[in-house]
């Protein structure tokens, strides 16, 4: 008897046929819901394409990859660049309930979330935490694309999930040393990292932020104008032991407009662009915080010094 033939073996997929299989998928796809919307304006006006965009691009995503991966033949792209899908768990062809999943997972998903967060209110919690899930989702899939760039395996998470790997049709050939995208994943996970930091500063400073507005007011917080504090610009608060008064009230703080140009000293410029005195307009913001002239909001953090005027 004859001996029986070795069951044919097929190399991995490469990187970069992975990576250019996505690409053409991705061309094709764009492509093809261009033509789509062309066709549906001409019927029904741009207006109607306007409503049902997320509707669109569901349909047209599920009609594409379900006419390929659906009926378990090769996308455009993965023609292109010649590989196949293989399952890692049956050493077979994905069955037709992971063919489905491939199909449904990245696009059920985001289109629900799109719908259900501009349905439901978003100061609400449920409104909140759908508001995150996209965040998080997004995450995810550059943590996946960062390890393909380092392993080479599972372009997107949903293949990961599934245990759906690519083989290639294509001999390898030991005489060339395929590319490395290491470098992507490296500029990836430094991004990521930031993002992680952002995060986590903006998380303190809201802490920090609430945390304020729940300690009662300070009235001794001191107060910095050009490096120096309104304290010492300051006489006393009230030398002679009476009951302190309004700022239009107190003599000292009311602001003749009059006698400002000729009686200013240490002058100092506000954001609307009034000139007064140091002593006079800080007097005066301390108790109201708005320009004597033209009533716009005073801050005394943003007054300009002006010397030899």
């Amino acid at each position: 008897m004859a001996a029986a033939l070795p069951f044919p073996s097929f190399p991995a997929a490469q990187q970069a046929q992975i990576i250019r299989s996505n690409q053409r998928d991705y061309f094709h796809v764009s492509a093809l819901r261009e033509r789509t919307e062309g066709v549906l304006r001409a019927w029904l006006g741009t207006r109607w394409i306007t409503r049902w965009d997320k509707e669109i691009d569901l349909c047209v995503k599920v009609l594409y990859y379900g006419l390929n991966v659906g009926r378990a033949t090769q996308t455009l792209g993965e023609e292109y660049t010649d590989i196949w899908q293989h399952s890692v768990h049956t050493e077979r062809p994905p069955s037709r309930r992971a063919r489905a999943a491939l199909v449904l997972l990245p696009t059920i998903p985001s289109y629900l979330l799109s719908k259900w967060g501009s349905l439901i209110p978003q100061n609400s919690s449920l409104g909140s935490v759908l508001k995150r899930i996209p965040v998080i989702l997004e995450v995810l899939s550059e943590i996946n694309l960062a390890i393909f760039y380092f392993r080479g395996t599972y372009y997107d998470i949903a293949k990961r999930v599934l245990g759906i790997r690519y083989l290639s049709s294509m001999p390898e050939d030991p005489n060339t040393r395929p590319p490395s995208y290491s470098l992507l994943g490296i500029l990836l996970a430094v991004r990521l990292i930031h993002r992680f930091v952002g995060l986590l500063r903006s998380g303190s400073k809201e802490t920090a932020a609430s945390n304020a507005e729940k300690r009662p007011a300070d009235n001794s917080h001191e107060i910095y104008i050009d490096d120096r504090p309104v304290s010492t610009m300051l006489g006393p608060a009230d030398p002679d032991g009476a009951p302190q008064k309004a700022a239009e009230d107190d003599e000292r703080t009311i602001l003749d407009i009059t006698q400002i140009p000729a009686n200013r000293t240490a002058s100092c410029a506000t954001e609307c662009g009034h000139l007064f005195c140091w002593d006079c307009i800080v007097g005066w913001g301390r108790e109201k915080a708005e320009c004597p002239l033209c009533r716009q909001s005073l801050n005394l953090n943003c007054l300009v010094p002006i010397y030899n005027l």
